[in-house]
């Protein structure tokens, strides 16, 4: 690991970080003022656990240490070694991850790594000896070992305590009590997975290392971790940020700002995201390539980083980016996020804000007009944790497969979680919300088409190597207005939302100040009126013959209704934009309202409008009492260019990620090996055959073409099922084209709201 400290001192305190910090200058009255009241709201929302837990914790992993160093005698004596190191024998528990950060909350799982000699294997041992001591125990419940997992894991639950544990066994010959995980020594000749599994110790216990003070940095993560997850932006599977990638981008504000109060150091947070040129590299250290020829993160060297969107790069050794998971669309809803939040610490400043602002729920089913719907089912309770875990972990690729498949121009904002209905036993449901991207102009008869898409993705999901009978995939499109109750709280739709919101208030603001442009070309808005209402009434009339055709198949027998398994989906803009003329636009908001405004066309969507008009951070209190307020906040963006001018500065990331490309090929070569055995066998996985019969284009047409098509100006949506039935032999009919439910998606997107 490369040497954190510098030469300059603040209170006779080194100063960490790979750069010169921005500001040294202490905290404010202003600053300790609303740091204590971040705090008692931190505490006002349930974040801290209880005294009672507490202990109830670490009686949990004393318990757990003591197990583990059973365990290790039982085998070493089993495996014949001589009683002196049968009495030797040990092994270790260490926590990582937001516990032992220190910014766990009620209920929260503790992430540990068991520690154990060179002869303890992980297959025979780990997950066989240990797993089999651990299900014979009455306090130890839902016991879920995944032993192929790219960090094999064991959780369960310990006492009602949720424990994910790892595995790590070392070159030693015996397990020292006083062991120091953080040293590179202890990679000595490790495998793959024990390097994963001891990187997450070794990156926890860096951080630590690396902030000039753990109680602020504390303070400030609770806060953004609570604010990401609030605003939806909390899941590392799901492409967003993790809590690892969440402590590493505050931990640089730490050193970035030594001095500064909780307060400080969250709103600098956002502004210094806000400024951040990604992929520019987040780094806490500098990276060295190490004695043991790990490889670590370096765009120079290894073309795969290169396709890294938002690297946040760990300290320990080997330095991997923590952040691979984000793509194009993910990555722009966060800095959309990072916007926000930089603009309420603005009005908070100012009074016009408090922190129930910053922390209000971001509106996801009040967002878009479109949103994909992913069911998946199993038979019990123990195959739907296993299905619902794999199909996690593949719902990134239905994201990137969308946006490099369109060339970008349609975009998903997938929600971190999921849904259960209560309706149905051992059931869930994951969301995705569907836009054309900002700034793409809506051209008469251009349609997306993802159907094959969909079908790409279903089959990498369905070659699942652990699939039982029962585990099943559905893929459905979902209009706003018809989103099943179960999404909302208590399970009732809400009306349309009469609660002013600051995303509310900016979208206001926003359309106040295009008043002057509005009133200029009022003559040409008004003009258009009427014709505009006429075209809405022909896509009312179109909405409800669509309509029709969806209640015609839904009632049809089940036998009959088989036949539309292999149905169709194309996505296209949650952004309803109607060119008025040459230069003025109709927009239409979140609450279906339209306004005449003449605005240029990156900030005419609803995406646009619900996040505000897009402006700078303003630093009312400057940083040293004596300094200009416009001067220190040039210093400050001078200073983090300075920043981004690093060995990186040059790396740029590719448009798309080839290994999701191999991952494919993988999948394909997996079903090959499988055989006939499985409902999901090669015959019923091969494309052409499925797709041979519909008078689309072909899969590698469609790639080429980046899944625009156009002509007719109609795209063929489909509320129902889109399975195609996964069977062996010759596929199954598919249905005559005139029974899809199509959709203009222009006059759709401007009908919807006016249905809903």
């Amino acid at each position: 690991m490369g040497s954190p400290v510098l030469s300059n001192r603040s209170n006779g305190q080194p100063l960490l970080g790979i750069t010169e910090p921005i500001s040294l200058g202490g905290p404010t009255d202003y600053d300790v003022i609303k740091t204590r009241e971040l705090e008692k709201y931190l505490q006002d929302a349930g974040l801290y656990e209880s005294q009672e837990e507490a202990v109830s914790r670490e009686e949990v992993l004393g318990r757990l240490d003591q197990i583990v160093k059973i365990w290790v005698k039982a085998i070493s004596r089993a495996k014949g070694i001589n009683e002196q190191l049968v009495q030797e024998a040990n092994a270790k528990i260490f926590t990582f991850g937001s516990y032992r950060l220190g910014v766990h909350g009620p209920g929260a799982d503790i992430d540990a790594l068991c520690v154990a000699p060179r002869y303890a294997s992980r297959e025979e041992d780990f997950f066989s000896e240990l797993q089999n001591m651990l299900s014979e125990m009455p306090e130890v419940t839902e016991l879920h070992p995944v032993p192929d997992a790219h960090v094999p894991v064991m959780g369960f639950k310990f006492n009602g305590l949720s424990i994910d544990l790892l595995y790590a066994k070392l070159s030693l010959w015996v397990v020292p009590e006083d062991l120091d995980v953080s040293q590179d020594s202890i990679l000595q000749n490790a495998d793959e997975q024990t390097v994963r599994s001891l990187n997450g110790c070794r990156v926890t216990d860096q951080i630590l290392h690396l902030v000039p003070n753990i109680q602020t940095f504390r303070m400030a993560l609770r806060c953004v971790r609570f604010w990401a997850k609030r605003r939806g932006v909390y899941s590392n599977v799901s492409g967003f940020l993790g809590g690892i990638n969440m402590a590493l981008l505050v931990a640089r504000i730490c050193q970035l700002y030594p001095n500064a109060l909780p307060n400080m150091l969250v709103s600098r947070f956002f502004w210094v995201y806000t400024q951040w040129r990604w992929p520019n590299p987040v780094m806490l250290c500098n990276i060295e390539e190490g004695s043991l020829g790990l490889q670590v993160w370096d765009p120079r060297k290894y073309p795969k980083d290169g396709y890294h969107l938002m690297p946040i790069i760990t300290p320990a050794y080997p330095c991997m980016n923590s952040s691979y998971n984000v793509s194009s669309s993910t990555l722009r809803i966060m800095s959309e996020e990072f916007q926000r939040g930089s603009e309420i610490c603005e009005a908070m400043e100012a009074t016009k804000a408090d922190w129930d602002t910053l922390f209000e729920p971001y509106p996801f089913f009040e967002a878009y007009k479109n949103y994909l719907q992913i069911d998946i089912s199993a038979e019990n309770a123990d195959d739907l944790r296993k299905w619902k875990g794999w199909v996690e972990s593949r719902l990134r690729q239905l994201t990137l497969k969308i946006e490099r498949h369109t060339c970008g121009m349609l975009q998903c904002h997938p929600h971190p979680g999921d849904f259960p209905d209560k309706s149905r036993p051992f059931h869930r449901s994951y969301f995705m919300g569907l836009q054309r991207k900002q700034g793409v102009p809506v051209n008469e008869g251009e349609q997306f088409d993802i159907r094959l898409t969909v079908k790409e993705f279903k089959h990498s999901v369905n070659v699942y190597n652990l699939w039982e009978p029962g585990m099943e995939i559905h893929v459905s499109h979902v209009k706003r207005r018809t989103l099943p109750t179960f999404v909302f709280p208590g399970g009732v739709r809400p009306s349309r939302p009469t609660k002013v919101t600051w995303d509310s208030k900016q979208s206001s603001e926003l359309k106040v100040s295009g008043q002057s442009q509005e009133k200029f070309h009022e003559g040409r808005a008004v003009a258009c009126e009427t014709d505009d209402e006429k075209k809405r009434k022909r896509a009312d009339s179109e909405l409800d013959d669509n309509l029709r055709i969806s209640k015609s198949v839904a009632s049809l027998p089940s036998s009959s209704r088989e036949l539309h398994d292999d149905r169709t989906i194309s996505a296209a803009s949650s952004c309803s934009i109607k060119q008025a003329d040459s230069e003025a636009n109709v927009i239409e908001g979140q609450n279906g309202e339209k306004s005449d405004l003449n605005f240029p066309e990156e900030i005419s969507s609803e995406k646009s409008e619900i996040n505000g008009s897009g402006r700078g951070y303003v630093q009312v209190n400057p940083i040293h009492a004596a300094s200009d307020m416009s001067n220190s906040k040039e210093a400050e963006k001078l200073a983090i260019e300075k920043i981004m001018s690093g060995p990186y500065d040059a790396h740029q990331a590719f448009s798309e990620e080839p290994d999701e490309l191999e991952d494919d090929i993988e999948y394909k070569n997996q079903v090959k090996g499988n055989g006939g055995d499985r409902k999901s066998s090669l015959d019923s996985l091969n494309l052409k055959a499925i797709v041979a019969t519909e008078p689309v284009i072909s899969s590698e047409e469609m790639i080429r073409s980046a899944h625009l098509r156009s002509g007719g100006g109609l795209d063929e949506l489909e509320p129902a099922e889109l399975t195609a039935p996964l069977v062996s032999g010759t596929p199954e009919p598919v249905p005559q084209r005139k029974s899809l439910i199509r959709f203009n998606f222009t006059t759709f997107a401007q009908a919807a709201d006016k249905t809903s």
